[in-house]
């Protein structure tokens, strides 16, 4: 079987550097917001392009304190995407804000700036730009719009750790930007994680103890805050992966240059990369009418090919409010994932190519 995505060979990978972090953690004798937090939130910072970041139990977690950091909350509007992991829209009701759902670019599948200020209200306070299966989403027209209605932008960058929008890497943008280390990611951990990062240092200070029930001063909460901290042997970890993450960026992209030389001039869409960005491939997504029989196909061949995301968001019996978007609506019936990850041999992908051509030939 050839997983869709495999986070054990990822650590089997760096097996001797993760062993040696994790042992040093345990014999450290701190395991709750260390010396391993504090440094690697240094160095992932510093990887992005800001000057601060802040470590939490997960990427969910970092977009509810980065509402919270700047205060929005029950009563305010936040505009998203519904084509995204879900875990996007339940982080903003996580803060009591209302979740305002829009439809992606066709082309990209990110957040469709002609669609924003339509949904933009009274009650509005940010924008949320999902940076989608490691594609930036277009940034100069979303600031455009948020500039001009006086919006916060925080971008979602969970997928897109690494990826670069014109010469920048993602996350370094926005008022804040939050990232997402599930073990399945570009830079995954071996549990749950997240990082809040940002250049503003006041939001910095406010987030930093939003994580831990308020504090500035221990014991002492300032304001109702809560407990999501990134513990130590995750921080240790990421900090081993974080070394290997532009490598294994690049690993993706030549899966993915693989597989578009092979499937050029058949009966599939393909992902399209925006200009003058770098698409570092967190899921390798095609589109074709004839996706469920695809993936039955596929499945039969012992290929773990998937769907991301099946049910949009904002037709899901807990968000749905009623409205139309046609384009997302129409990806979620088309989009399938083929397997994605640095250690996908050459053999194994030509499998899952062979497979996908021999899917057509017996049509």
């Amino acid at each position: 079987m050839i997983l869709c995505s495999n986070p054990t060979s990822g650590y089997l990978a760096c097996k001797n550097e993760i062993d040696s972090a994790i042992k040093r953690v345990l014999e450290s004798g701190w395991y709750i917001l260390g010396g391993e937090v504090k440094t690697f939130e240094e160095e992932f910072a510093k990887y992005i392009g800001v000057d601060f970041g802040i470590g939490v139990n997960s990427g969910t977690d970092a977009i509810a304190l980065a509402l919270r950091a700047v205060e929005i909350g029950a009563g305010d509007e936040v505009i998203t995407v519904s084509h995204t992991a879900v875990a996007t829209v339940a982080a903003i009701e996580m803060t009591g804000a209302k979740a305002v759902m829009v439809d992606v670019e066709e082309d990209y599948y990110t957040l469709a700036p002609s669609k924003i200020e339509a949904a933009i209200t009274s009650r509005t306070k940010a924008i949320i730009p999902v940076h989608l299966y490691g594609q930036p989403a277009d940034l100069d027209s979303i600031f455009k719009i948020a500039k001009k209605h006086n919006l916060r932008v925080i971008e979602d960058c969970a997928q897109a750790h690494g990826a670069v929008y014109k010469n920048r890497r993602v996350g370094s943008f926005g008022d804040m930007a939050c990232f997402s280390f599930y073990p399945t990611k570009n830079l995954g951990a071996i549990g749950d994680g997240g990082m809040v990062v940002t250049n503003n240092a006041e939001l910095a200070e406010r987030t930093t103890m939003i994580r831990q029930y308020g504090w500035k001063e221990r014991y002492i909460s300032q304001f109702a805050g809560l407990n999501s901290r990134l513990d130590e042997l995750q921080a240790a970890i990421l900090r081993v992966k974080l070394a290997h993450l532009d490598n294994d960026n690049a690993k993706r992209i030549r899966i993915a240059e693989m597989y578009n030389k092979q499937f050029g001039g058949m009966d599939l869409i393909l992902p399209k990369k925006r200009g003058n960005c770098t698409h570092v491939y967190h899921l390798y997504v095609v589109r074709t009418k004839k996706r469920d029989e695809m993936l039955r196909y596929l499945k039969q061949k012992g290929i773990g090919a998937a769907i991301h995301y099946p049910l949009p968001v904002h037709l899901q019996p807990a968000y749905n409010q009623g409205q139309k978007l046609a384009v997302t609506e129409n990806l979620s019936k088309e989009i399938l994932s083929l397997p994605m990850y640095p250690e996908l041999s050459d053999s194994d992908v030509q499998i899952i190519i062979d497979a996908v051509k021999g899917f057509y030939n017996e049509l």
